[in-house]
């Protein structure tokens, strides 16, 4: 079965695109517990591009399909899993990166609403945190996308959520989304 391209996040209402992230139906990935087979020899390069024995994948679809059965283990890998395989993949940031959001409404009521590389949406709220790292280029944002995946924030989508939260009433720059309040400077080191 085809997957369907991606949705135009700009073209979709807010109630499209609950409708549609409910629509996203995932493997149940955290219920595979097959023997570790090796590695896939694939990686995901920091831009989200992905690879196989060093050639990128360059049909979107394939991307997608992998994206689905992508898991993190506790130990920080990540891996491909199948209900009868278990392959490491190499990840050179996030697994994903956020290259669209749609911002509607304002301070409390305010959502975010993103779409990653592969073409799924995430809504970011307490469930779908932001962080926010120090790297030595400047703030590197992150969504929360599922069970310790997440997605790096594309800096053209950065400096849209920044101009957002500079432009709010609060006493600290941040994102509101779905009722949460996202400080926009990183955390500090404890």
């Amino acid at each position: 079965m085809p997957m369907a391209p991606p949705p135009d996040l700009s073209a979709l209402s807010l109630a499209e695109i609950v409708q549609a992230m409910e629509a996203q139906k995932l493997p149940p990935v955290a219920l595979w517990n097959p023997t570790h087979c090796g590695d896939s020899e694939m990686r995901i390069a920091r831009d989200g591009t992905w690879y196989h024995q060093g050639g990128a994948i360059t049909r979107p679809a394939m991307v997608r399909l992998f994206s689905t059965i992508l898991r993190r283990e506790p130990d920080g890998r990540h891996v491909l899993v199948t209900p009868v395989e278990k392959l490491d993949i190499a990840v050179e940031d996030a697994p994903f990166v956020a290259t669209a959001v749609k911002i509607e409404g304002e301070g409390l009521t305010a959502r975010l609403m993103f779409q990653l590389n592969t073409g799924d949406l995430v809504a970011a709220g307490p469930d779908h945190g932001l962080r926010f790292v120090e790297g030595e280029d400047g703030p590197r944002p992150y969504l929360h996308v599922r069970d310790g995946l997440e997605a790096l924030i594309a800096r053209p989508v950065y400096y849209e959520l920044a101009e957002h939260a500079l432009s709010g009433d609060d006493a600290q720059p941040g994102l509101w989304s779905d009722g949460h309040f996202f400080p926009l400077a990183p955390a500090q080191p404890a």
